[in-house]
């Protein structure tokens, strides 16, 4: 951050022009604009914002929460409901239709297909009972067109193109129901590429991932380079005729954490035009400090469930609820705003205002210690705020940069 002297009007003039040279010679400039609390809220419930992932439809499925009523995230599985949106100013969210990695067979293909399939029925039906508060959505202006009616957008991504199989034809069928970003791949490798947390198996995209990154490309849908190896991401960019995005990640330069992106790759996705949206997931934030209990009792199951990705439905089920009761007993001490801040403030430092959004993964884990739900969400752009960002730069991180790749994105596959 730049900081001026308090300077006398005798040496404005002098000070201006030193000022003027900077701003054209430094990739971006802070300037502080104090603004009192109610200000700020009141800008923040002011500009379109977007969030490009939660993992809601999970709560959906196992809590059956009701999204039109408020919930206490202390009491459910529940990190998001429509009047939380509204406290926290939230404008339009992607709900990830996540599948867990399963049997790479035709089987295993067709079994998880369909369950993407009734995932999506479940939104679908969901949202059509509240045709007051929200509405399924799948062009980029949408969200301001909603915004403007006091509505909530709804936008579909899909979090592992495990669901794919090996047909490309499936690309189609979900573009259709509305999938307007793939995250290539999960935790483990699947038939398109090689994850950031599995071992080397194509060297990043296999042939048939490249073929589903150009028709992604050919229909308009975006990329989405969250959870896969640095290859693939490499290879992913490179073969793309788009920006992509990663829809939920951090600097690894911040955090030492596979899932998150180093600033060659966040560099080599900018160089693109594509932007990286900051995730409030809290390993991906700051390292997890040592519990002599909790690590102990995570060993346990992990070697109770070894493989756990690659096991039936039943017992990941069984291994989720597990893994639930152990984190309620054994709590993870959460990083807070500030420090999920700094990983903006480290990608902008990189790549520029243009290419940083913000993805929190709530419903999937996410969490800060002042930002434990979608109804808190103001305190990150006070926080931007007391670091000088201004208001456009807060406008272009809420939404102007996705917005920018989703725009673009689209005139690309018209022009085909």
């Amino acid at each position: 951050m730049i900081k001026f002297p308090f300077y006398t009007r005798r040496a404005a003039l002098v000070l201006t022009s030193m000022v003027s040279i900077l701003l054209l010679t430094c990739a971006r400039t802070k300037v502080h604009h104090p603004m009192t609390e109610s200000e700020i809220l009141a800008f923040h419930q002011s500009i379109l914002t977007i969030d490009t992932h939660v993992d809601t439809p999970l709560r959906l499925k196992y809590e059956g929460i009701d999204l039109s009523q408020r919930h206490d995230p202390h009491e459910y599985n529940s990190k998001l409901d429509f009047p939380r949106m509204d406290e926290g100013g939230l404008d339009a969210v992607f709900f990830a239709v996540w599948t867990p990695q399963g049997a790479r067979t035709d089987s295993g293909h067709s079994a998880i297909k369909q369950k993407a399939l009734d995932i999506l029925d479940l939104v679908e039906s969901t949202i059509s009972k509240l045709p007051q508060s929200a509405e399924i959505v799948a062009r980029s202006g949408d969200a301001s067109r909603l915004q403007s009616m006091g509505k909530h957008a709804i936008y579909l991504g899909m979090e592992n193109g495990y669901p794919l199989g090996t047909d490309i034809e499936n690309v189609d069928l979900f573009y259709n129901r509305g999938i307007r970003y793939i995250t290539l791949c999960h935790m483990t490798n699947n038939e398109l590429c090689d994850s950031s947390n599995d071992t080397t198996e194509f060297g990043g995209l296999s042939p048939f991932g490249l073929d589903v990154v150009k028709r992604m490309n050919h229909l308009g849908m975006m990329i989405d380079i969250s959870h896969t190896s640095e290859a693939t991401v490499e290879q992913t960019v490179a073969a793309s005729t788009a920006p992509v995005i990663a829809s939920h990640s951090c600097s690894r330069a911040m955090c030492d954490n596979a899932r998150n992106l180093s600033d060659s790759l966040l560099t080599l996705i900018a160089t693109k035009g594509g932007v990286v949206q900051m995730c409030l997931l809290s390993d991906y934030i700051t390292p997890d400090p040592p519990q002599d209990a909790r690590d102990s009792a995570r060993a346990a199951l992990s070697k109770k469930w070894k493989n756990i990705d690659r096991q039936p439905v039943a017992n990941r089920e069984a291994y989720r609820l597990e893994w639930s009761e152990l984190n309620r007993n054994f709590p993870r001490e959460l990083p807070s705003v500030a420090d999920a801040v700094d990983h903006i403030d480290h990608m902008v430092k990189i790549v520029g205002i243009d290419h940083v959004g913000i993805g929190t993964d709530f419903d999937g884990g996410a969490a800060l210690s002042d930002c434990f739900d979608v109804s808190e969400l103001p305190n990150i752009t006070k926080e931007l705020f007391n670091r000088g960002y201004s208001k456009t730069d807060i406008q272009k991180i809420w939404s102007g940069n996705l917005l920018r790749v989703f725009s673009q994105v689209e005139q690309l596959a018209t022009s085909h």
